[in-house]
């Protein structure tokens, strides 16, 4: 039996940046990552926008917000230490007409609540940030939003992770509980602290230490569409006014970390929790399951889920996908984009007493365990202070003993 001070489940960003903080303030400790796929970032770590975004969406008194605006910061200092890329691209939110300046205006009162940076744009102010651009009236500019590689971003982070001291398992599933250790498909390992940063299973884990039990997770698919035609059609990242009432954003115009242009992405009800393409990965209880509560959703059109499943699910008609997104500028080529993107799978939990979607972090956990149960968008910005708050917590845990439910 392999034994560690510190285990952490899960290798994309949030294990990743758990596990070097806790070795940052506890040197002489051992941690271990234990990772299901054959290495970091297989999965939403992987395969998100790679935006930095600047926090100005989310209500004050959200987690989200201080994470978001302190997480910018942070990951972009670390991708300049590292000389790693990025793409100081910013952003524009436009208004297509009278109602949605009234979203402006909630955004722009957020961005104020929470220290962000948040510009008013006339038209034509907006056309000197981008050319291309097409609003009513009125738009939004964000300077300090970002893109970067999360890719080379959490390659790097393995690396500073492995320099520190810290062991990684690959191809290590977790399987249950035993005491205080757990069985994996490589063995059991003792631990003297656990922490579930399981992604789209963290609910699954949890539920077997007793925690989490009015939540679960219900999938959604996001997929990108690349503009091949040229670069520079676009100069920044072109946002809608979102609805603020769900976690989603829109479809809107992406600028990479290389200057490239994508469309997207979509937020398509999936069927399992690893629905990326066909049947790959189908695992029939996972399937009943997320059916029976997307049923109930439907029915009931819980956050207006009703309308939501049938919007996404008519992205996958790349000319609808397409026209979604013309709305947004003047002049792009409607047959200069080419085949979908590689799609990524959003873990959103659901509260299943109130059929609604938690839109900001929860944790619960104990002296001995704790679990990110809403690692929620956009994690990857927030995940360097987010780590921070959570090895507080742990702190807290192990000298009190109290168990915490956060949200």
């Amino acid at each position: 039996m392999k034994y560690y001070d510190y285990i952490v489940i899960g290798a994309g960003i949030i294990g990743l940046t758990i596990a070097y903080e806790i070795k940052k303030r506890y040197p002489s400790k051992s941690v271990a990552i234990l990772e299901k796929e054959s290495d970091v970032a297989y999965h939403s770590s992987g395969r998100n926008s790679g935006v930095l975004h600047a926090g100005f969406y989310y209500t004050a008194d959200s987690l989200k917000a201080k994470f978001t605006r302190d997480g910018n910061l942070a990951m972009k200092k670390y991708c300049e230490k590292k000389k790693l890329r990025i793409n100081n691209c910013g952003k524009l939110v436009i208004a297509t007409n009278e109602e949605e300046l009234k979203g402006l205006e909630e955004l722009k009162k957020r961005a104020e609540l929470n220290g962000v940076e948040l510009l008013w744009m006339n038209e034509e102010e907006a056309k000197k940030i981008d050319p291309n651009v097409k609003t009513f009236r009125k738009a939004l500019y964000s300077p300090s939003t970002a893109s970067v590689d999360p890719v080379e971003v959490c390659h790097s982070l393995k690396q500073d992770n492995i320099e520190s001291g810290i062991k990684f398992y690959f191809n290590t599933v977790y399987l249950k509980k035993k005491k205080d250790c757990i069985v994996t498909n490589n063995g059991e390992f003792k631990y003297d602290y656990l922490i579930n940063a399981g992604g789209l299973y963290a609910d699954k884990i949890a539920h077997d230490y007793g925690f989490g039990h009015k939540y679960t997770i219900i999938p959604f698919k996001g997929i990108y569409l690349k503009y091949d035609k040229n670069k520079t059609d676009i100069s920044t990242n072109i946002y809608p006014v979102p609805n603020l009432k769900n976690p989603f954003l829109g479809v809107h115009f992406t600028k990479t970390v290389d200057k490239s242009i994508k469309i997207g992405p979509t937020a398509i009800p999936a069927f399992w929790r690893e629905n990326y393409v066909g049947l790959n990965r189908f695992k029939l209880n996972e399937f009943l399951q997320i059916l029976y509560y997307e049923a109930k959703l439907f029915m009931k059109n819980s956050f207006n889920f009703r309308n939501l499943a049938f919007e996404e699910i008519k992205k996958y008609n790349k000319s609808n996908f397409i026209g979604l997104s013309l709305k947004m500028v003047n002049s792009v080529d409607k047959n200069g984009f080419g085949q979908f993107l590689r799609p990524g799978i959003r873990a959103q939990l659901l509260n299943k007493e109130t059929l609604e979607l938690v839109q900001d972090f929860v944790l619960e956990g104990d002296a001995k365990t704790l679990h990110v149960l809403n690692a929620v968008s956009p994690a990857f910005t927030c995940s360097i202070p987010f780590s921070k708050y959570v090895v507080d917590e742990i702190s807290k845990l192990q000298k009190g003993g109290i168990d915490i439910e956060t949200a």
